[in-house]
C-alpha cells in the first residue's frame, strides 16, 4: 500500500511539487531560438560559400569539369546567359567539349545571403570568352543557390545569369540565317 501512496504524495501541492517542477525544468533543455545559427556559425558558413565561389570561378576559367562536378548537386538546374536551361550533365558536357570558354570572369558586388541551410549568392560578373564558338563579352548579374547537406557539404543547386546594360552592337552580333536576306 505504501507504493500507491508515493505517487500521490509527489503531486500534492506544496513545497514538494514546487521542488519537483524546478528540478524537471533544470533537467529538460529548452529549445534553441529559431532566429538562425549562432553568429560565428553564420560567418563560418558565409566564408565556406565564398571559398566555393572562388572554386567555381577557377573551375569555370580552367574548363575543369571534374572540379565543377564536385560543386554541382545532382539535381542542378542552370539558366545560362543566353537563356538556355541546363542540367548538371549538360553543364559538365559544355565544359568538357569547350562549348563555353571563359577567358575573363571578374566578379564584383558579391553578396551571400543565408536562409537556414540555403545560401543565395548574387554578383556582377564581367565576362569574356566564347559560347559555341561565338565571341561574347559583357556584364552579367547572376544568382547562384547553394544547399547545405546534412553532411555539412555545400552543393550548387541553381544558377541564373542575366545580361546587364545594352545588348551588343549589331556589328558584334553574328548574322543569323534569316537576317542575311532582310533588306
Amino acid at each position: 500500500m505504501a507504493r500507491r501512496l508515493l505517487p500521490s504524495r509527489l503531486f500534492r501541492s506544496g513545497p514538494g511539487l514546487v521542488a519537483w517542477v524546478v528540478l524537471v525544468a533544470m533537467l529538460v533543455p529548452l529549445p534553441a531560438r529559431a532566429d538562425g545559427p549562432h553568429p560565428r556559425r553564420k560567418d563560418q558558413y558565409k566564408h565556406q560559400v565564398e571559398q566555393l565561389e572562388a572554386a567555381w570561378r577557377t573551375a569555370q576559367l580552367n574548363g575543369d569539369a571534374d572540379a565543377m562536378g564536385k560543386l554541382l548537386s545532382d539535381d542542378y538546374v542552370g539558366i545560362t546567359m543566353s537563356g538556355q536551361v541546363v542540367t548538371k550533365m549538360q553543364q559538365l558536357d559544355r565544359l568538357r567539349k569547350r562549348s563555353l570558354v571563359l577567358t575573363r570572369l571578374d566578379l564584383s558586388d558579391v553578396h551571400v545571403k543565408l536562409i537556414g541551410t540555403t545560401a543565395i549568392v548574387t554578383s556582377l560578373a564581367a565576362v569574356e570568352g566564347t559560347n559555341d564558338g561565338t565571341p561574347m563579352h559583357g556584364n552579367f548579374r547572376y544568382t547562384r543557390v547553394y544547399s547545405r547537406l546534412p553532411s555539412g557539404t555545400w552543393k550548387i543547386t541553381n544558377f541564373e545569369a542575366t545580361r546587364v546594360g545594352p545588348p551588343p552592337r549589331p556589328e558584334e552580333t553574328p548574322a543569323r540565317d534569316g537576317d542575311a536576306n532582310r533588306e
